[in-house]
């Protein structure tokens, strides 16, 4: 008997067009002899079509699995993930908790700077603060400016001097009531995917080679122009030390399922450093968490094939907890 997959996407959220575009790549992958696909899509004023999915614990008897293919706000950052949890239902990907903290670019900092994994000095500012740019003057120039809580760099700047750091928080501020302020890092970017439950395993990293300043919206979705190296050329030590952070940072804010660990590499220092961590990772054409993945040996269809089995164990896991006395 297929197993039935609820797949959510779309969102009320800024990358949007992106959920939808890597949940057609997930549906795709779904192979029909296993799988009947039923799906969910989140318009971006938040109606559900065809209709929401409700917590309440037996009231979807058509779903054995959700894979929440939800990029950003309402979707990757813990939200969806309590709605499930409450409707006891499986589901592919980070918990209530992991998500949450992955979101927040500032919380995942201080639970990676807790377990003394490197991360990029940053000031953090809140929506119209006042002297929110003098509040960053220990931060040399060029700094990076970002909302806390978005991903696919929407709203994200980089400042060369202090007007364009007011301008930075300004954009930023539109997305998010808290923005991050990091130092700038002249060096290379890095990926890496993990995927897995109580034994997480990273991938061989890729570097994007960026087209235009940094790897910004435009850059990754719009322009086409920007490339990507798999495997990255680093050395052998390199590697497995960034193989190395990707697991402590997935363990570090308890990640289960998947995950891509974003790093930067400091060409002055030879340092890396953990940028940040993506609880729903993008799943379009040109997206690298399968394209990793893909490159150590399991395809796409066998990669969509471990998710779910991965969210099925951890729903076996939660069923012989007990919740009452």
């Amino acid at each position: 008997m297929r197993q039935r997959v609820a797949v959510v996407y779309g969102g009320r959220t800024g990358e949007h067009e992106v959920s939808v575009r890597s949940a057609k790549a997930v549906m795709a992958g779904l192979d029909p002899a296993k799988y009947e696909t039923v799906e969910y899509f989140i318009d971006q004023q938040g109606k559900w079509n065809p209709r929401p999915i409700v917590p309440e614990p037996g009231a979807h008897p058509d779903i054995d699995v959700v894979f929440p293919v939800l990029h950003g706000t309402f979707g990757e950052d813990g939200t969806v993930q309590g709605l499930l949890e409450l409707a006891d239902l499986p589901y592919v990907g980070a918990g209530v908790l992991a998500s949450a903290v992955s979101m927040d670019k500032e919380m995942m900092k201080r639970v990676c700077t807790e377990r003394l994994l490197p991360v990029v000095d940053y000031v953090t500012v809140a929506r119209g603060e006042a002297g929110a740019a003098a509040k960053c003057a220990g931060l040399p120039f060029p700094l990076f400016v970002k909302p806390a809580n978005l991903g696919s760099s929407v709203g994200i700047s980089k400042a060369h001097d202090a007007a364009g750091l007011e301008t930075a928080i300004a954009l930023a501020a539109q997305y998010d009531t808290k923005i991050i302020v990091e130092r700038g890092i002249a060096g290379r970017e890095l990926e890496c995917a993990v995927l897995g439950n109580e034994e997480p395993m990273a991938s061989l990293p890729c570097e994007i080679l960026p087209s235009r300043e940094f790897y910004d919206y435009e850059d990754k979705y719009l322009l086409d122009r920007a490339q990507t190296k798999l495997p990255a050329d680093l050395t052998a030590e390199t590697t497995a030390e960034l193989r190395h952070l990707a697991v402590a940072c997935y363990r570090a804010v308890g990640c289960e399922g998947m995950a891509r660990v974003d790093f930067l590499l400091e060409s002055a220092t030879g340092k890396l450093y953990i940028n940040e961590i993506n609880t729903i990772p993008g799943f379009t054409s040109i997206s690298m968490y399968p394209k990793m993945w893909e490159h150590c040996g399991i395809p796409f269809a066998s990669l969509v094939d471990r998710l779910i089995e991965l969210a099925l164990d951890r729903h076996r896991q939660k069923m012989a907890t007990r919740f009452s006395r």
